[in-house]
């Protein structure tokens, strides 16, 4: 009996909660949007498991790891090994569709109203789902992107041919030698931008959507904005959840909504003008429209 009840009250709050939202995006001045890794897992780009065995079941036969995360730090052998596991890893997360069509539903959730989108993200999802690259602010880089590993240069270059051509050209675990990737400037051998270290390549491209999403900020102050956290962990919470917190608190306008799950949580100061989610985004997401 207890049971049943505290399922009812929990479903009870969860619908009131998706009304809520739907008001809130209904009549928000803005929208916007921080997104994690958690956004991305829901679209069903999982690091291990069934993904992780069909493309990488070789790799993890031979060295015993059982994710695509740790494959990704593993000391290979020689380049060669190297960037077979990496053209194959960037391969289908980032030029591979999201085995879902999660984007496509935030897109239609948003499309047609002032938005931005700031996000930790790597795997390029929003503008392969129809968003306004002009709207978006990737922050950690694009694994459709190398750079030089010196960093000689503050450029970064497309890397789709490339990828394709070393994922379609391994053998045995390797690509071949001519293939491993090279800066045009130097020679030096390339690496993805990604921010993992002090070499990270902020180039024209990530300093230009940085200035938009800060005009975006600062021209939006006071107005009614909805700041929609989507699936942001604490591993760098300073990008994205404490920011959103910030601004939340210093808005009486604002509304902070947060779906994340398992780590659904904020601040007391905030609570009153907050709506959180501790479920699947998908599944939220979904109810919003179906509903």
């Amino acid at each position: 009996m207890f049971l049943r009840t505290a399922t009812e009250k929990s479903t009870e709050k969860y619908l009131k909660n998706i009304e809520i939202l739907k008001e809130k995006l209904a009549f928000a001045d803005c929208i916007v949007i921080g997104a994690g890794a958690g956004l991305s897992t829901s679209a069903g780009f999982t690091y291990s498991g069934e993904r992780f065995e069909k493309y990488f079941s070789d790799f993890a036969g031979k060295y015993g790891f059982g994710d695509m995360y740790s494959g990704g730090f593993y000391p290979y052998n020689s380049r060669e090994e190297f960037w077979a596991y990496w053209s194959r890893y960037i391969y289908i997360n980032r030029y591979v569709n999201a085995p879902n069509d999660l984007y496509n539903r935030l897109f239609d959730l948003v499309n047609g109203k002032d938005y931005f989108i700031i996000t930790t993200n790597v795997d390029h999802c929003f503008q392969k789902s129809g968003f306004d690259k002009k709207r978006l602010f990737y922050t950690q880089g694009d694994y459709g992107l190398f750079q030089c590993s010196e960093p000689c240069c503050r450029e970064t270059f497309d890397n789709e041919k490339q990828i394709l051509k070393m994922y379609n050209s391994q053998k045995n675990m390797k690509i071949p030698t001519e293939l491993i990737p090279k800066c045009p400037n130097c020679g030096k051998e390339m690496t993805t931008n990604l921010r993992c270290d002090d070499k990270f390549v902020e180039d024209e491209g990530w300093r230009s959507a940085a200035q938009r999403y800060n005009d975006f900020i600062r021209t939006r102050a006071g107005q009614k904005i909805l700041f929609l956290e989507l699936g942001v962990g604490y591993n760098t919470p300073a990008i994205i959840k404490y920011p959103f917190w910030k601004m939340t608190a210093e808005n009486k306008n604002a509304t902070y909504c947060l779906i994340n799950y398992g780590q659904s949580y904020c601040p007391d100061e905030i609570k009153s003008r907050a709506v959180c989610f501790n479920c699947d985004i998908y599944k939220v997401i979904a109810d919003l429209q179906d509903n």
